[in-house]
């Protein structure tokens, strides 16, 4: 909150904040007489207060009366919190006004009602206070928001600045210290590699030694077990030449005994097949002879019916017509 909205705010906080402040300490040295008039009238118009006692409700309302005062005074309270205090206790006050018989003749206040209707101004007061303050602290808030980005962005080519600088700075440490790191690692490496080729040198003679005696080792293993097997495949070879010559020898006796075996059956069913061939000759020959004979016998037979079919043909056909005829030559006479 600037200081021209304070002194904006000043003449009703004061004003207001005396008012009820001095109403608040006026009420706590009432009596018991007051307390109760007070009572009844806030009764009537809130029926929930006709439970409480009238002293204790007179000390809470002057006590109340009494913080709110002095907040309105007070410049640190928030002119928003205390208008809206100041608004709840003015709406309070024209509540019991407006629910109260006799305090109104309409809109209008009567003379019995004017004392608490005109507590209508500390509403007013309250409502100015909460508008002032948001509207003001929405302009100063954005005044706030203009300075605070024209601040950030100073900071931000500030900072740009100081970043190249101290990139720039950062940059050339960095080298240096590149430099520095990289010929230390250059001569760790180097001195790294001359022993491990000493190393390497030597473990090299070392098996180049070994693998010779070994491959001496196995020349004269190898020598020695080719010898050995040379020998032995030998003697393999030559008893499996001469059993395999025996067994041809063998083989070819028995292909010639099967060769004439098979020569002196072919003769045989050559033979039996000649013979058979001409025993067929033979009876078809004669049952051809036979069914020759027959069918002539047959023929001439036939011939012979049919002759004497035609005989008695002609006979009956040429007594028929003589028989015509004479018929004819009656008719004819007669």
């Amino acid at each position: 909150m600037t200081l021209a909205a304070k002194l904006r705010r000043a003449p009703l906080r004061i004003v207001a904040g005396a008012f009820i402040l001095n109403t608040g300490l006026t009420k706590l040295k009432a009596d018991e007489d007051a307390a109760e008039a007070l009572h009844g009238t806030a009764s009537g118009a809130y029926p929930m207060l006709q439970s409480v006692p009238p002293k204790t409700f007179l000390r809470a309302l002057a006590i109340g009366e009494t913080t709110l005062g002095s907040a309105l005074l007070l410049p640190f309270v928030p002119s928003r919190l205390a208008g809206a205090a100041l608004s709840g206790f003015s709406g309070g006050l024209l509540t019991m006004w407006w629910r109260t018989p006799g305090m109104h003749d309409g809109i209008r206040p009567t003379q019995q009602g004017t004392a608490i209707a005109k507590d209508s101004w500390l509403l007013g007061i309250g409502t100015s206070l909460m508008i002032d303050s948001v509207v003001g602290d929405a302009g100063e808030s954005r005044a706030v928001r203009r300075a605070n980005r024209e601040a950030a962005k100073a900071d931000r080519r500030t900072a740009k600045i100081e970043a190249k600088i101290a990139g720039k700075e950062q940059r050339k440490q960095l080298k240096a210290e590149a430099k520095a790191q990289t010929k230390a690692q250059i001569k760790a490496a180097r001195a790294a590699a001359k022993k491990q080729a000493k190393a390497t040198r030597g473990i090299a003679v070392e098996q180049a030694a070994a693998a010779r005696a070994g491959a001496k080792e196995a020349a004269r293993t190898l020598s020695d077990s080719t010898s050995e097997a040379g020998h032995f495949l030998g003697g393999v070879a030559l008893g499996a030449s001469k059993a395999a010559g025996k067994k041809t020898r063998s083989l070819r006796k028995s292909a010639a005994e099967a060769a004439r075996s098979a020569a002196e059956s072919g003769r045989e069913a050559a033979r039996s097949a000649a013979e058979s061939g001409r025993e067929a000759a033979r009876s078809a020959a004669e049952s051809g002879r036979d069914v020759a004979r027959s069918a002539a016998e047959s023929a001439a037979e036939a011939a012979r019916s049919a002759a004497e079919s035609t005989r008695e043909a002609a006979e009956s056909a040429a007594h028929t017509a003589s028989d015509s005829v004479r018929t004819i030559k009656e008719k004819v006479g007669a």
